[in-house]
């Protein structure tokens, strides 16, 4: 009997239980229904800005000299002066003399030369006077023959001396001639500057003996540099004129600039396009533009950073901006909004997807200049979406375009 109300006392605890927990979940409020977020990807957008003048074509190149020149003797001898600026790094003016040779035995040439002239020009006036007396006996001979005997005939040459006269004057030149050679080679004892330049490189000492045709040094212009700039066909037809300009031509010039990094600071000089190349690179098949920066050493242009004002310095690695054309409407956008295929994502007021079409004119660091329909100040997808279709809908915030 005990057992079977244990049994019944648990049955209607459970039973309570339940009653009450029903009771309870009746009760509770109903929760609140709300329709799950629409599946629509956010877009990060920048902004499309209707170009306005030229379009800049930038580049990079390497700044090399405008002339470079090997310092090669043209006599042999003994160093006996050499310039204090002719070292590495040095700085040498137009004219200067850079070393000099011992001249003494070019001197004792000279003389040896001068004191043969003069025995030649003796000798030149006794072949004259020689020949004038041949000539004057010659007419006394003629003049003794008797009336209607006398036989009309051209004299000898040699009987007049006329040969010997002519080597006598052609002994004059020759001596004339070994003089000039002479004080030429002692005027090249004295090696001067054809520029002004700096010294890139030298290898000679006092005292030293240099042969003819041995370089000792090699020395690079100051007045003008150059930078080679390798640009695609499509870039470089956006220079106006290019191949119409001569190197050279002051009246003709397209201008660029020149930016390159020292230090902590940026520096710019001001330049222009000289040249192009009439020929592709064999390797990257791109035509090298030659812009050339006058005064390169000496600037007045001041930095962007803190730091000193170095020149633009030879072999430096620069960036290049030139002024292009401006012959039609042309827009700015983000390059990052550039895709496969030249398309850009168009973002319309309704957050509709417009894939459109572009002509790319030029690409910059963080934009790029195309040609295309558009609007200016029209929204277009710069990042956030891998792939987009026409019509598809996307998000985006105003206060996070760029």
């Amino acid at each position: 009997m005990g057992g079977r109300t244990g049994i019944l006392i648990a049955i209607a605890i459970v039973a309570g239980s339940v009653g009450l927990a029903a009771f309870l979940v009746a009760l509770a409020p109903e929760p609140e229904r709300r329709e799950p977020p629409p599946q629509i990807p956010f877009a990060q957008t920048g902004r499309i800005v209707l170009g306005d003048g030229a379009i800049p074509v930038y580049g990079a190149g390497t700044v090399r000299p405008s002339a470079e020149i090997d310092i090669i003797p043209q006599i042999s001898g003994k160093v006996v002066w050499i310039n204090p600026g002719f070292q590495s790094g040095g700085r040498i003016e137009a004219g200067q003399t850079i070393f000099r040779i011992e001249e003494e035995d070019y001197l004792y040439r000279v003389r040896e030369a001068e004191a043969d002239l003069e025995a030649k020009r003796v000798e030149l006036l006794e072949a004259r006077e020689k020949a004038e007396i041949a000539r004057t006996e010659y007419e006394q001979f003629s003049g003794r023959l008797p009336k209607g005997k006398a036989v009309a005939r051209r004299a000898n040459p040699l009987a007049l001396r006329e040969p010997q006269l002519k080597a006598a004057k052609a002994a004059l030149d020759r001596e004339k001639a070994r003089v000039a050679d002479a004080k030429l080679a002692l005027s090249r004892t004295r090696i001067l500057a054809p520029f002004d330049g700096y010294v890139r490189d030298e290898s000679m000492d006092l005292g030293q003996v240099v042969t003819a045709g041995q370089a000792v040094g090699r020395i690079f212009a100051t007045d003008a540099v150059e930078v080679v700039v390798p640009l695609s066909d499509a870039s470089a037809a956006l220079i106006p004129g290019l191949w119409e300009l001569r190197a050279g031509d002051a009246e003709r010039q397209v201008p660029a600039r020149v930016t390159a990094r020292y230090g902590d600071g940026n520096y710019t000089w001001e330049g222009y396009v000289d040249r192009a190349e009439v020929s592709l690179d064999k390797q990257t098949r791109t035509i090298d533009v030659i812009v050339r920066v006058p005064n390169p050493f000496s600037r007045e242009v001041p930095p962007e950073g803190a730091g000193g004002t170095p020149p633009l310095l030879i072999g430096k690695f620069v960036e290049v901006a030139i002024e292009g054309i401006a012959s039609e409407a042309y827009y700015r956008v983000p390059r990052a909004a550039l895709r496969p295929g030249n398309e850009v994502w168009v973002v319309r007021g309704d957050g509709a997807i417009h894939i459109a079409s572009v002509r790319v004119l030029q690409r910059a660091n963080d934009e790029a200049y195309v040609v295309g329909v558009f609007e200016n100040e029209q929204l277009v997808v710069t990042g956030g979406l891998q792939y987009a279709t026409e019509g598809m809908m996307v998000q985006f915030e105003a206060d996070r375009v760029r």
